[in-house]
């Protein structure tokens, strides 16, 4: 555990400062030996379990991760290795900190049409090996995690009832890792420049994300004829206190009904959701015939919403 006394100690900061702009207070900092994939693997692990699904009866693996293990092969093959889901295919999916919901939406899609029976989607992201610790402006923000679902079918009237999936390429510069790809392979001086680490335009991420976080779920919701008074829980992606309070004011979702543990988890890209989603199960808030909803945004830049009617 990281936490904002820790990073005082490591940059020109301090705890208030972190608080009050972002909500965070803590984050999870991974081992040297842990990677997206081992993450990953135990967060699936869990999420099967919880099911009575054994490995072997997995059809298809996608992970969301933008720091997967190596650049191929893919994350989920690595998992799928480590779970012994030799019958599933696997592949990455990269959207940032929207990725579960990308996963979520391609999933369903092989459950409705019948193809597929179980798809497992997993988000995880091993962010502190690409944070500059010595950029107070994004060090702060981010920690390492893993959450995983299970999706198989239901009856018409439950599961995913719809979601949108959107992307504004040309804010892709606004948020991004410039080096170590076929544009700018690394180089000692690419090395020196930091290029290897994350780079982030605040303020102009932070406007994208405050309007992509209340218009993506309101125009599902307006499309699937939800109102704000059936939404049992709101699970937006965990990045900034600040940028969730400003989207759920003009979305008019009761506080109470919006999940958050920005604060004990910092933004973990695209493991915050269903790191959320597996808490709010756990602590009861969610039962079944819930309408829930994820909403997200991350690098691309992407955004994305899902309705669902909770199978519990």
């Amino acid at each position: 555990m990281l936490t904002n006394a820790d990073l005082e100690r490591m940059v020109d900061t301090s705890d208030e400062w972190i608080t009050e702009r972002t909500g965070i207070r803590e984050r999870r900092i991974a081992a040297d030996h842990e990677t997206a994939s081992t993450m990953g693997t135990e967060a699936a692990r869990q999420a099967l379990d919880a099911a009575g699904v054994s490995p072997d009866r997995l059809d298809l693996i996608i992970t969301a991760t933008v720091t997967g293990d190596m650049s191929f092969p893919s994350t989920a093959c690595l998992m799928q290795a480590a779970l012994g889901a030799g019958n599933a295919g696997a592949f990455d999916i990269g959207a940032g900190c929207t990725g579960f919901v990308y996963g979520l939406s391609v999933a369903s899609q092989f459950i409705e049409t019948g193809t597929y029976d179980h798809v497992l989607v997993v988000g995880t992201e091993k962010l502190s090996v690409i944070t500059n610790w010595a950029d107070r402006t994004t060090c702060v923000l981010f920690g390492d995690g893993a959450g995983a679902a299970l999706l198989g079918p239901c009856d018409p009237d439950r599961g995913i009832l719809g979601f949108e999936l959107g992307a504004e390429g040309t804010g892709g510069d606004l948020l991004c890792v410039p080096g170590g790809g076929s544009l700018r392979p690394l180089t000692h001086e690419g090395l020196d420049a930091g290029e290897q680490y994350l780079r982030m335009n605040g303020r102009e991420v932070f406007k994208f994300a405050a309007r992509a976080l209340s218009d993506s779920p309101a125009r599902v919701m307006a499309r699937l004829g939800i109102s704000p008074s059936e939404v049992a829980m709101l699970i937006p992606h965990q990045a900034n206190s600040r940028i969730t309070e400003a989207a759920i004011k003009r979305l008019n979702v009761p506080s109470e009904r919006v999940y958050s543990n920005v604060d004990r988890f910092g933004n973990t890209s695209a493991a915050s959701i269903p790191i959320a989603l597996s808490e709010a199960v756990g602590r009861g808030l969610i039962k079944d015939g819930d309408i829930v909803i994820l909403t997200g945004f991350g690098a691309g830049l992407t955004y994305g919403t899902c309705a669902m009617k909770w199978v519990g």
